[in-house]
């Protein structure tokens, strides 16, 4: 079946939907000394909300604002560490001249940018996940339940060529634009959509949804269609700062404090 055949292919994984859990908590990562660290630079940017925004009172706000004061506890640096907001195209100039020390603004981990950077691990991977009438019961496996169904899916995406990949008993119904492809779900044109799950997070938690609609299924991470997810950057002569970050970004995991930010500004799971 799907699931079986994703799993041994390494593709697309369903699970149960949960707080995200990208840690071995068998694996302990040695605690890094950083005494000799003169600062520890966050560079960021302050409109990729709900990871990094100004709030109602002009103050730097976010996932990756709480995520980077949290690091620096952990590693026991809270005195040299500070936050620097940037418009995007100045980021990478920035970290190369020494105007900080790491990037935490979603930058991609690509065999391209690993010329670049040195990446921590990833602290969030961004699934696939089905969406459909809250008067519909879907679990896995669907993809028997999905046969000859209607779903839209934005044209000409890594989720259209995922969709038609691993979902192909599906009847697709390709959308130029996600805002359409929600009104054709929200009327009941749809059987189901398939999509970004954070976005389609956004949308279900929304007034727009109006309540109409839950996820299904899933989620399905493939790195090889929807890429890594989400980690911080560094200079790429620095991997020993990389690797310090993975310990501290382990540490809020297991302690749960990774799980009280993603639940604080992603309120509808999208795991």
């Amino acid at each position: 079946m799907l699931v079986g055949a994703l799993s041994v292919a390494g593709a697309a994984r369903p699970a149960q939907p949960q707080v995200p859990v990208l840690w071995d908590a068998k694996e302990r990562l040695p605690k890094p000394d950083l005494s000799a660290l003169p600062r520890l630079r966050f560079l960021t940017t302050t409109d990729f909300p709900p990871f990094n925004f100004l709030d109602g009172a002009g103050k730097l706000s976010g996932f990756h604002i709480d995520l980077a004061r949290a690091i620096c506890a952990e590693l026991g640096i809270v005195d040299k560490c500070q936050i620097q907001a940037l418009p995007w195209a100045e980021l990478e100039t920035a970290l190369q001249k020494g105007e900080g020390e790491a990037i935490i603004a979603g930058i991609a981990a690509t065999p391209e940018s690993r010329s670049t950077y040195a990446f921590s691990r990833s602290y969030l991977q961004f699934p696939a996940r089905f969406v459909v009438p809250k008067n519909k019961a879907l679990v896995e496996p669907v993809f028997d339940k999905l046969r000859g169904k209607r779903v839209g899916v934005v044209a000409g995406s890594a989720h259209e060529r995922m969709l038609r990949d691993y979902f192909n008993t599906v009847q697709i119904v390709p959308f130029d634009r996600p805002e359409d492809l929600y009104a054709d779900l929200k009327a009941g044109k749809l059987d189901a959509a398939f999509g970004d799950g954070m976005r389609l997070a956004f949308w279900l938690g929304g007034s727009d949804a109006a309540g109409c609609c839950r996820f299904a299924g899933g989620p399905y991470l493939a790195p090889e269609y929807l890429g890594s997810g989400m980690a911080i950057a560094t200079r790429a002569d620095d991997p020993a700062l990389a690797a310090a970050l993975d310990y501290a970004l382990q540490e809020i995991s297991m302690k749960g404090t990774f799980a009280e930010f993603y639940l604080r500004y992603f309120p509808v799971s999208f795991f």
